[in-house]
């Protein structure tokens, strides 16, 4: 199977003036065609910095990424807020191409998936936090591209709505053939979206591990009850918390 994105000795440091913060230390990585990989760290050690060398917006002090066509959502949504739901929604779409109102015809089938049927008409600043959230992330959706960079997708939802759109994330992801990169805090989310989960240090990050997670490749939220999610779970809190807690 073909590499969708490839990461080779990528270091980042930013320039301050006070001295360069060095984010990122040799990252190696390979995502193929079709995998759903999870990013966990440290806060602050360089997950988003990683993501946003993939998506092209930041041009690495060393060494090289080759990405598929991807779609990033950043954590903060940057809904416009002259747009309409419906309309922020639809942008990306508009954007390649389609017109306004096929575009709207297409972001239209997919509102009650993310709770937002009922709301296609309201501003921005008219909807909650999670409905903001749930747009972005329809909307980096819809754009259809091969790769989908996420970061931190689903920070400002409540469980339950967590709970039902990771499911849903997964479920497309997989029938649809994406390859998808999601940077989370969460452990259990990366265990239950996750094909494979790259663990990163402290920063500067580096690749700490690479953990394989051998689930269901239909993630229920029942999948967080078998002892294979527990198992799981205390190996990546092992790693994670390694420094802070020797052997």
């Amino acid at each position: 199977m073909a590499a969708a994105v490839e990461v080779r000795g990528v270091s980042h440091r930013y320039p301050e003036a006070a001295g360069a913060t060095e984010a990122l230390r040799d990252i190696t990585l390979t995502v193929e065609a079709g995998e759903f990989l999870a990013v966990i760290g440290p806060s602050g050690c360089g997950k988003s910095t990683l993501l946003n060398i993939l998506a092209g917006l930041l041009t690495p002090t060393a060494g090289e990424t080759r990405t598929n066509a991807s779609a990033h959502m950043p954590q903060r949504n940057l809904l416009m807020p002259w747009r309409t739901a419906l309309d922020n929604v639809a942008v990306g779409l508009e954007a390649q191409g389609h017109r306004r109102a096929d575009a709207r015809r297409l972001a239209r089938e997919h509102l009650a998936s993310f709770g937002l049927e009922g709301f296609e008409q309201r501003w921005p600043h008219q909807l909650s936090g999670g409905m903001q959230q749930r747009a972005a992330l329809l909307r980096t959706f819809l754009v259809g591209r091969d790769v989908l960079l996420l970061d931190e997708p689903f920070g400002a939802l409540d469980a339950l709505t967590r709970l039902q759109l990771q499911q849903w994330l997964r479920d497309r992801c997989v029938a649809g053939g994406k390859t998808t990169i999601l940077v989370t805090h969460d452990i259990d989310e990366a265990i239950a979206l996750a094909d494979r989960i790259c663990v990163l240090s402290p920063r500067p990050a580096s690749v700490r591990a690479i953990v394989d997670i051998q689930l269901p490749e239909t993630r229920s939220p029942e999948v967080r009850l078998l002892p294979a999610f527990a198992a799981y779970r205390a190996q990546l809190l092992r790693t994670l918390t390694a420094e802070a807690w020797p052997a």
